[in-house]
Protein backbone atom coordinates (compact mmCIF):
# COMPACT_ATOMS: atom_id res chain seq x y z
CA UNK A 1 0.00 0.00 0.00
CA UNK A 2 1.25 2.81 -0.78
CA UNK A 3 2.48 5.90 1.87
CA UNK A 4 0.04 8.75 2.59
CA UNK A 5 0.41 11.88 4.72
CA UNK A 6 -2.06 13.63 6.57
CA UNK A 7 -2.27 17.11 6.53
CA UNK A 8 -3.81 20.05 8.48
CA UNK A 9 -3.40 24.04 8.51
CA UNK A 10 -2.80 26.61 10.95
CA UNK A 11 -6.41 26.82 12.36
CA UNK A 12 -5.76 22.41 13.95
CA UNK A 13 -3.59 24.10 16.92
CA UNK A 14 -1.97 20.88 17.45
CA UNK A 15 1.51 21.18 18.72
CA UNK A 16 5.12 20.29 17.86
CA UNK A 17 5.01 17.17 20.31
CA UNK A 18 1.77 15.99 19.20
CA UNK A 19 2.05 16.40 15.33
CA UNK A 20 5.54 14.71 15.58
CA UNK A 21 4.15 11.65 17.57
CA UNK A 22 1.17 11.11 15.04
CA UNK A 23 2.91 11.61 12.01
CA UNK A 24 0.79 15.06 10.99
CA UNK A 25 2.09 18.10 9.07
CA UNK A 26 0.26 21.25 8.27
CA UNK A 27 -0.04 23.80 6.27
CA UNK A 28 0.66 27.42 7.64
CA UNK A 29 -1.45 29.82 7.16
CA UNK A 30 -0.60 33.86 8.25
CA UNK A 31 -1.24 36.42 10.35
CA UNK A 32 -1.02 40.11 9.56
CA UNK A 33 -0.53 43.36 12.21
CA UNK A 34 0.47 47.00 10.98
CA UNK A 35 3.21 46.18 8.72
CA UNK A 36 4.03 42.80 10.00
CA UNK A 37 3.33 39.95 7.78
CA UNK A 38 4.15 36.03 9.78
CA UNK A 39 3.43 33.07 8.85
CA UNK A 40 0.49 31.66 11.62
CA UNK A 41 2.91 29.07 13.09
CA UNK A 42 1.96 26.55 15.54
CA UNK A 43 5.31 26.41 17.27
CA UNK A 44 5.15 30.23 17.59
CA UNK A 45 8.45 30.53 16.56
CA UNK A 46 7.30 33.95 15.36
CA UNK A 47 5.76 35.67 18.18
CA UNK A 48 5.44 34.26 21.47
CA UNK A 49 1.78 33.13 22.47
CA UNK A 50 1.97 35.31 25.45
CA UNK A 51 3.02 38.61 23.97
CA UNK A 52 0.23 38.07 21.09
CA UNK A 53 -2.11 37.95 23.48
CA UNK A 54 -1.26 40.46 25.94
CA UNK A 55 -0.95 42.39 22.83
CA UNK A 56 -4.77 41.37 21.74
CA UNK A 57 -5.77 43.01 25.51
CA UNK A 58 -3.65 46.32 24.55
CA UNK A 59 -5.43 46.92 21.50
CA UNK A 60 -3.35 45.65 18.45
CA UNK A 61 -5.60 43.71 15.57
CA UNK A 62 -4.55 40.73 14.44
CA UNK A 63 -5.50 40.14 10.72
CA UNK A 64 -5.63 36.35 8.83
CA UNK A 65 -4.47 35.51 5.65
CA UNK A 66 -5.73 32.27 4.22
CA UNK A 67 -3.36 29.54 2.36
CA UNK A 68 -3.83 30.64 -1.65
CA UNK A 69 -3.91 27.73 -4.59
CA UNK A 70 -0.69 28.53 -5.21
CA UNK A 71 0.42 27.53 -1.39
CA UNK A 72 -1.44 24.59 -1.80
CA UNK A 73 0.01 23.19 -5.13
CA UNK A 74 3.48 23.67 -3.98
CA UNK A 75 3.52 22.02 -0.68
CA UNK A 76 0.96 19.19 -2.11
CA UNK A 77 3.63 18.98 -5.22
CA UNK A 78 5.91 18.49 -2.25
CA UNK A 79 4.60 15.32 -1.00
CA UNK A 80 4.02 14.17 -4.57
CA UNK A 81 7.68 13.81 -5.50
CA UNK A 82 8.21 12.12 -2.18
CA UNK A 83 5.92 9.03 -3.61
CA UNK A 84 3.35 9.94 -1.32
CA UNK A 85 -0.21 10.49 -1.49
CA UNK A 86 -2.33 13.05 0.37
CA UNK A 87 -5.23 13.64 2.87
CA UNK A 88 -5.86 17.04 4.09
CA UNK A 89 -8.52 17.78 6.55
CA UNK A 90 -9.34 21.50 6.45
CA UNK A 91 -10.67 23.83 8.63
CA UNK A 92 -14.45 24.38 8.12
CA UNK A 93 -15.30 25.80 5.17
CA UNK A 94 -17.79 28.25 6.93
CA UNK A 95 -15.24 29.84 8.72
CA UNK A 96 -12.38 29.36 6.34
CA UNK A 97 -11.58 29.61 2.74
CA UNK A 98 -8.53 27.29 2.34
CA UNK A 99 -11.04 24.14 1.49
CA UNK A 100 -11.86 25.91 -1.59
CA UNK A 101 -8.71 26.70 -2.45
CA UNK A 102 -7.17 23.48 -1.99
CA UNK A 103 -10.09 21.93 -4.65
CA UNK A 104 -8.14 23.48 -7.37
CA UNK A 105 -5.02 22.46 -6.86
CA UNK A 106 -5.77 19.21 -5.79
CA UNK A 107 -7.68 18.94 -9.46
CA UNK A 108 -4.67 20.52 -11.01
CA UNK A 109 -1.95 18.24 -9.54
CA UNK A 110 -3.88 15.08 -10.28
CA UNK A 111 -3.93 15.98 -14.35
CA UNK A 112 -0.54 15.84 -13.44
CA UNK A 113 -0.16 13.11 -11.41
CA UNK A 114 -3.19 10.89 -12.22
CA UNK A 115 -1.30 7.55 -10.14
CA UNK A 116 -1.49 10.23 -6.95
CA UNK A 117 -4.65 10.23 -4.74
CA UNK A 118 -5.46 13.28 -2.75
CA UNK A 119 -8.05 13.78 -0.73
CA UNK A 120 -9.07 17.18 0.74
CA UNK A 121 -11.81 16.88 3.57
CA UNK A 122 -13.81 19.96 5.09
CA UNK A 123 -13.77 18.98 8.57
CA UNK A 124 -16.72 21.34 9.64
CA UNK A 125 -14.17 22.46 12.71
CA UNK A 126 -11.75 24.45 13.71
CA UNK A 127 -9.09 24.42 16.75
CA UNK A 128 -8.64 21.11 18.30
CA UNK A 129 -12.14 19.88 16.41
CA UNK A 130 -10.23 19.73 13.54
CA UNK A 131 -7.24 18.55 15.64
CA UNK A 132 -9.15 15.56 16.76
CA UNK A 133 -10.26 14.68 13.36
CA UNK A 134 -6.23 14.77 12.09
CA UNK A 135 -5.34 12.25 15.58
CA UNK A 136 -8.25 10.16 14.04
CA UNK A 137 -7.17 9.59 10.81
CA UNK A 138 -3.46 8.79 11.97
CA UNK A 139 -5.09 6.31 14.63
CA UNK A 140 -6.68 4.82 11.84
CA UNK A 141 -3.34 5.01 9.42
CA UNK A 142 -1.21 3.18 12.60
CA UNK A 143 -4.00 0.31 12.31
CA UNK A 144 -3.30 -0.20 8.82
CA UNK A 145 -6.11 1.52 6.47
CA UNK A 146 -5.38 2.76 3.02
CA UNK A 147 -5.98 6.48 2.13
CA UNK A 148 -9.72 5.22 1.00
CA UNK A 149 -10.75 3.94 4.18
CA UNK A 150 -9.70 6.53 5.94
CA UNK A 151 -11.44 9.13 3.70
CA UNK A 152 -14.27 7.13 4.07
CA UNK A 153 -14.10 6.75 7.99
CA UNK A 154 -13.20 11.16 8.55
CA UNK A 155 -16.41 12.00 6.32
CA UNK A 156 -19.33 9.79 7.98
CA UNK A 157 -17.94 10.44 11.71
CA UNK A 158 -16.74 14.10 11.52
CA UNK A 159 -20.16 15.45 12.77
CA UNK A 160 -19.64 13.65 15.81
CA UNK A 161 -16.81 15.76 16.77
CA UNK A 162 -18.51 18.35 19.36
CA UNK A 163 -17.56 21.51 19.98
CA UNK A 164 -18.63 23.35 23.79
CA UNK A 165 -16.83 26.82 24.23
CA UNK A 166 -17.46 30.43 25.41
CA UNK A 167 -15.16 33.60 25.32
CA UNK A 168 -14.18 36.29 28.19
CA UNK A 169 -14.76 38.96 25.99
CA UNK A 170 -17.16 39.76 23.47
CA UNK A 171 -15.18 42.64 21.81
CA UNK A 172 -13.09 40.22 19.81
CA UNK A 173 -15.56 38.61 18.17
CA UNK A 174 -17.06 41.69 17.91
CA UNK A 175 -14.06 42.94 15.60
CA UNK A 176 -13.85 39.53 14.05
CA UNK A 177 -17.32 40.30 12.76
CA UNK A 178 -19.37 37.44 14.93
CA UNK A 179 -21.47 39.52 16.90
CA UNK A 180 -23.31 42.99 17.19
CA UNK A 181 -21.22 45.60 19.05
CA UNK A 182 -24.69 45.59 20.86
CA UNK A 183 -24.55 42.73 22.32
CA UNK A 184 -20.76 43.37 22.81
CA UNK A 185 -21.78 46.23 24.53
CA UNK A 186 -24.48 44.73 27.15
CA UNK A 187 -22.59 41.31 27.10
CA UNK A 188 -19.83 43.17 28.56
CA UNK A 189 -21.97 45.29 31.24
CA UNK A 190 -23.63 42.35 32.14
CA UNK A 191 -21.25 39.77 32.33
CA UNK A 192 -22.87 37.49 30.11
CA UNK A 193 -21.44 34.87 28.69
CA UNK A 194 -22.21 32.83 25.56
CA UNK A 195 -21.88 28.95 25.17
CA UNK A 196 -20.30 28.44 21.60
CA UNK A 197 -20.98 24.83 19.32
CA UNK A 198 -19.44 24.46 15.79
CA UNK A 199 -22.97 23.38 13.95
CA UNK A 200 -23.73 21.22 11.44
CA UNK A 201 -22.30 23.75 8.93
CA UNK A 202 -19.20 23.60 11.14
CA UNK A 203 -20.14 27.47 11.65
CA UNK A 204 -19.69 29.02 15.14
CA UNK A 205 -23.21 29.68 16.96
CA UNK A 206 -23.77 30.88 20.50
CA UNK A 207 -26.96 29.12 21.83
CA UNK A 208 -27.23 30.05 25.47
CA UNK A 209 -26.48 32.67 27.39
CA UNK A 210 -24.95 32.21 31.31
CA UNK A 211 -24.27 35.04 33.31
CA UNK A 212 -20.42 35.11 35.16
CA UNK A 213 -17.30 33.35 34.05
CA UNK A 214 -17.65 30.34 36.87
CA UNK A 215 -21.67 29.60 35.94
CA UNK A 216 -20.04 29.36 31.97
CA UNK A 217 -17.63 27.04 32.98
CA UNK A 218 -20.30 24.79 35.10
CA UNK A 219 -22.63 25.17 31.92
CA UNK A 220 -19.75 23.83 29.90
CA UNK A 221 -19.06 20.68 31.68
CA UNK A 222 -22.77 19.88 32.36
CA UNK A 223 -22.97 20.51 28.32
CA UNK A 224 -20.09 18.15 27.86
CA UNK A 225 -21.44 15.16 30.35
CA UNK A 226 -25.22 15.50 28.34
CA UNK A 227 -23.18 15.03 25.05
CA UNK A 228 -20.23 12.68 25.62
CA UNK A 229 -20.31 9.65 23.76
CA UNK A 230 -17.68 6.46 24.07
CA UNK A 231 -15.75 6.08 21.00
CA UNK A 232 -12.81 4.28 19.71
CA UNK A 233 -10.96 7.50 19.10
CA UNK A 234 -12.00 9.76 22.02
CA UNK A 235 -9.87 12.32 23.60
CA UNK A 236 -10.94 14.78 25.64
CA UNK A 237 -9.23 17.96 25.31
CA UNK A 238 -9.55 21.56 26.91
CA UNK A 239 -8.24 24.49 25.19
CA UNK A 240 -7.67 28.01 26.23
CA UNK A 241 -6.35 31.59 24.78
CA UNK A 242 -3.88 32.84 27.40
CA UNK A 243 -6.10 31.46 30.81
CA UNK A 244 -3.80 28.26 32.51
CA UNK A 245 -5.84 28.37 35.39
CA UNK A 246 -9.56 28.54 33.71
CA UNK A 247 -8.56 25.87 31.90
CA UNK A 248 -7.53 23.95 34.86
CA UNK A 249 -10.59 25.02 36.63
CA UNK A 250 -12.20 23.84 33.60
CA UNK A 251 -10.31 20.44 33.60
CA UNK A 252 -11.50 19.72 36.91
CA UNK A 253 -15.14 20.42 36.47
CA UNK A 254 -15.13 17.44 33.45
CA UNK A 255 -12.97 15.29 35.25
CA UNK A 256 -15.85 14.86 37.97
CA UNK A 257 -18.47 14.74 35.03
CA UNK A 258 -16.32 12.48 32.49
CA UNK A 259 -17.35 8.41 32.29
CA UNK A 260 -14.43 6.74 32.23
CA UNK A 261 -12.18 7.56 35.07
CA UNK A 262 -8.93 6.28 33.61
CA UNK A 263 -9.18 8.58 30.55
CA UNK A 264 -6.74 11.71 30.72
CA UNK A 265 -8.33 15.37 29.96
CA UNK A 266 -5.52 17.41 27.96
CA UNK A 267 -5.17 20.80 28.33
CA UNK A 268 -3.93 22.76 24.89
CA UNK A 269 -3.37 26.54 24.20
CA UNK A 270 -5.65 27.98 21.32
CA UNK A 271 -3.16 29.14 17.85
CA UNK A 272 -2.87 32.32 16.47
CA UNK A 273 -5.32 32.28 13.82
CA UNK A 274 -8.17 31.04 16.04
CA UNK A 275 -7.14 33.16 18.58
CA UNK A 276 -6.51 36.16 16.97
CA UNK A 277 -10.93 35.64 16.13
CA UNK A 278 -11.77 34.80 20.12
CA UNK A 279 -9.41 36.53 22.08
CA UNK A 280 -7.56 35.55 25.05
CA UNK A 281 -9.36 34.18 27.91
CA UNK A 282 -11.48 31.80 25.93
CA UNK A 283 -11.85 28.43 26.69
CA UNK A 284 -13.24 25.29 24.87
CA UNK A 285 -13.74 21.81 25.04
CA UNK A 286 -13.24 19.21 22.24
CA UNK A 287 -14.67 15.55 22.08
CA UNK A 288 -16.72 12.91 20.41
CA UNK A 289 -20.12 12.75 21.36
CA UNK A 290 -23.67 13.29 20.04
CA UNK A 291 -24.05 13.55 16.31
CA UNK A 292 -23.68 17.55 15.69
CA UNK A 293 -27.12 18.41 14.10
CA UNK A 294 -28.18 21.39 15.21
CA UNK A 295 -28.05 24.07 12.49
CA UNK A 296 -28.39 28.22 12.49
CA UNK A 297 -31.28 29.81 11.23
CA UNK A 298 -29.42 32.72 10.50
Amino acid sequence: MKDYVIVGDSCCDLERVVREKYGIDYIPMRIIYGETDIPASLDWEHIPSKDFYNMMREGVRFHTALITTDEFIEAFEKYIKEDKDIIYIACSSALSNSYNKSLPARDELLKKYPESKIYCIDSRNACLGQGLILLTASDLRFEGKSIDEVAQYIEAHKQEVNQLATVENLNYLKRAGRVSTTSAVFGGLLQVKPIIISDVDGQNVAVEKVKGRKNSLIRLADLFKENYRENPHQRVIIVHADCQDGAEELRELVEERLPDKSLPVYVVGIGPIIGSTVGPGTLGIYFYGKEVTYKNAK
